[in-house]
């Protein structure tokens, strides 16, 4: 009798244990709560192909943010190919988008925000980006990814997200995927959100960039004989 109470017991604990284990590895991912984003002119941005893309890219002003067409080979490896739209940015900043599309020319298309210490192909740089779709990728199951530059003309690198199967964390959700890039001296934090109020955080790197950077949304097709669409919204800076 008392051996089957001890098996009960211990089977008990061990479902408990399993449950805890679980709901631990998939904790919900907290949610930051903003209130306020200042708009920016279109009038105040500039636009460039890096890399010398064989497609030139073409930028067009509507409803208060672009449509950018970008070329290009890919941002990555040593070098980058792609349409840059940009300010000029000096110290911290807390910048959001909204993008309504994004043309899956390649399954790794790419478009973000981008903090960018030159416009040089091998750059140092952070790049806060979204595919066209959420399909597998490598390590990734969703439509977001964290990449940078570290030394210029150094190999960029990835963060992925923690769970690379099952339902995404960070899905693109066309046209209500938002994307931030926040600078907090030199820590980069990308965040996502569906409503640019309500935002999951990504992931952040320290990279020592310089106080003035070029900060805006990057496009590129990732394939050299063919364009990519993104249609970029809401482009602002968080206030609150």
């Amino acid at each position: 009798m008392l051996r089957k109470i001890f098996s009960t017991v211990a089977i008990s604990l061990l479902i408990l244990f399993t449950v805890t284990l679980s709901a631990q590895n998939n904790s919900p991912i907290p949610v930051q709560k903003t209130s306020k984003i200042k708009f920016l002119k279109t009038e105040a941005f500039k636009h460039t192909d890096v890399g010398n893309p064989a497609i030139a890219g073409t930028v067009t002003a509507s409803d208060g943010g672009f449509d950018i067409t970008a070329g290009g080979a890919d941002v990555w490896g040593v070098k980058d190919e792609f349409n840059f739209v940009f300010i000029e940015k000096t110290g911290d900043f807390d910048f959001a988008a909204r993008v309504e599309s994004l043309t899956a020319t390649h399954q790794y298309t790419k478009a973000g925000l981008m903090a960018r210490e030159d416009l040089t192909p091998g750059s140092r740089h952070i790049y806060f980006q979204i595919f066209p779709n959420n399909n597998q990728r490598n390590k990734n199951n969703g439509g977001f990814e964290y990449q940078y530059r570290q030394v210029t003309d150094g190999e960029m690198k990835a963060i992925y997200p923690v769970r690379f199967d099952g339902t995404p964390d960070f899905p693109v959700t066309f046209p209500n995927t938002w994307i931030r890039l926040k600078r907090e001296g030199n820590k980069f934090t990308g965040y996502a959100g569906t409503d640019g109020k309500s935002w999951k955080e990504y992931d952040s790197f320290t990279l020592d960039l310089p106080e003035k950077i070029y900060l805006g949304p990057a496009v590129t097709s990732h394939k050299t004989t063919e364009i990519t669409t993104a249609k970029f919204r809401n482009i602002g800076n968080i206030l609150k």
